[in-house]
């Protein structure tokens, strides 16, 4: 929450200007963020020949590590860094990870096995990338909300338009980086997607004049303060360079269960990942801090606020688990059974790639972002816009609707035997209608219910739902994955039975959001009046 009288701020098309300097940066981090991972579970079950278990768990232990980071980086910048600095130096991080994509040894073989060079070059890579995103991208998202005044309407439609940023990098990436990648080589789709990651570092260092000095230190001289004979700030550097190793290391290790497998029911040799055990370490650091600052440190508004808050964040993680779906099973159900050639009715002599074909969502993102940057003002004017935790209960079900088109498709195909092409366009409105009802609506909530010093800890903390979902995700993977070879009906069975699986996951979690909305409501209200 902005809690200071900002300055007189330039204008355009009724936004400060700075909105679309974020609007840019964040939308060249995300061509290059979903360039790579539409490409990645591909990479990793196609050259590095990864079984489809491998590939869905390192996908997702990558992708949640990414999101789980900006708690740390929330935090840094917070009380040390601010976000201007924080930002830059997650970009520069995250340009050198995804140009290292771009070294990808020779192709694994059944006689030779994977290239153990290229392999770690990528788990590097990857590490500096997850680093990189958790000291970007929950300041980028917070200087958006500094922007404005606390009841400041243009509020929601500031983030909606933000989002639309978000969207148009990975439709953009995943129709370039996905046809380039797949049509003349792993590196040079890599390495497309970190030099868009660099254009979008140079629009933010060159324009931040535009943030009105919204994004620097609270208190700069604590940076320069000196430890072990180091300025604050360049231990804080060299300590994320010493994180990227230790991620890198993360990525790739896992831990058996054992006889605990026994005990909790689990098949024998489950394992779970370094990153899910950190991950929870986090999160179980994260709820003590929390529990001691709403009961002494916040008062009866603050506390009401931080609980919704805290709600709102904790369910996002399900709408998570199945939205990631799309670079996974969605992803391989388009690869491997799915009629794309239907595609060429409409544009003659072309067919999308599976890579290409995640820029469905980003697509409808877009052309979706107006109209609802447009309906939550005209709803509110009428007294008929959903509170946020509404919102949260129809993006859940949303979500869950989605899987349940893609169940009917798998159970229903073509005359070839694949699965209908528009079941899977549908889909993906159907699931991005939910995103668009939760996801920019949550970034605006966590400006707006944190407390103000701790803003940026709390989108990080949003982000950490995200890295749950992202792992999640990963593991729901698990239940569809097959041996090569697999023939069609079969895969189209199995397909079936998971997405029936998530369909319900996502309503059912819709219906107890929508119990539990009035409760939070009459918090909140209570709180306020009180």
């Amino acid at each position: 929450m902005t809690t200071t009288t900002l300055p007189v701020q330039r204008q355009l098309l009724g936004h400060p200007v700075g909105l679309y300097v974020c609007f840019f940066t964040e939308m060249w981090e995300r061509f290059a963020f979903y360039g790579l991972k539409a490409l990645l579970f591909l990479y990793l079950t196609k050259h590095h020949l990864f079984s489809d278990d491998d590939g869905y768990i390192l996908l997702g232990t990558y992708a949640g590590l990414a999101y789980a980071l900006p708690v740390v980086g929330g935090l840094l910048a917070d009380k040390y860094l601010g976000m201007r600095k924080a930002v830059t130096f997650g970009g520069a991080l995250m340009a050198v990870g995804m140009l290292g994509m771009a070294y990808r040894g020779h192709a694994a073989t059944p006689e030779m096995g994977f290239d153990n060079v290229a392999v770690q070059i990528m788990y590097l890579s990857l590490a500096l990338v997850a680093v990189g995103v958790g000291f970007l991208k929950p300041n980028i998202s917070t200087i958006v909300g500094r922007l404005y005044e606390d009841n400041d309407p243009r509020r929601d439609s500031a983030f909606t338009v933000f989002y639309m940023g978000i969207n148009m990098g990975a439709f953009i990436s995943s129709l370039f980086v996905g046809w380039v990648g797949i049509e003349y080589g792993w590196e040079y789709g890599f390495g497309s997607a970190g030099i868009g990651l660099i254009l979008g570092w140079l629009v933010f260092v060159t324009q931040t004049k535009h943030l009105q000095g919204q994004a620097e230190p609270g208190r700069p001289e604590l940076l320069e303060e000196k430890r072990f004979g180091i300025r604050r700030e360049t231990l804080i550097y060299l300590g994320a360079l010493l994180g990227v190793v230790v991620v890198q290391q993360i990525l790739q290790t896992r831990f058996d269960f054992g006889a605990l497998a026994a005990i909790l029911g689990l098949a024998e040799g489950t394992e779970i990942t370094a990153t899910e055990v950190v991950a929870i370490l986090m999160t179980i650091a994260l709820l003590i801090w929390w529990f001691k600052f709403i009961f002494v440190e916040c008062s009866k508004v603050e506390r009401a606020n931080m609980i919704v808050l805290m709600v709102l964040i904790g369910i996002s993680a399900v709408f998570w688990g199945l939205y990631e779906q799309t670079y996974g099973t969605w992803l391989a159900f388009s690869d491997r059974v799915m009629n794309s050639y239907t595609f060429n009715l409409l544009v003659s002599d072309f067919t999308p790639n599976a890579s290409q074909l995640t820029s469905v969502g980003a697509l409808f993102i877009f052309a979706l972002a107006i109209p609802f940057a447009w309906l939550w003002p005209v709803l509110d004017k009428k007294g008929w816009n959903p509170s946020a935790p509404a919102k949260f209960g129809f993006g859940l079900l949303f979500a869950g609707l989605a899987h349940f088109v893609l169940q009917y498709a798998a159970l229903n195909p073509e005359a070839n035997g694949l699965a209908g092409f528009w079941w899977f366009i549908l889909a993906y409105l159907v699931l991005e209608i939910g995103e668009m009802v939760l996801s920019p609506i949550g970034l605006s909530a966590v400006t707006t219910l944190s407390v103000s010093r701790v803003v940026s800890l709390m989108m990080g903390v949003w982000f950490l739902a995200s890295a749950f979902g992202e792992m999640l995700a990963g593991r729901f993977g698990t239940l569809a994955s097959m041996p090569a070879g697999t023939d069609t009906g079969t895969a189209l069975a199995i397909y079936a039975d998971v997405f029936s699986i998530l369909g319900w996951v996502g309503v059912g979690c819709a219906i107890f959001m929508f119990a539990l909305t009035p409760l939070l409501n009459k918090q909140i209200r209570q709180a306020q009046n009180d």
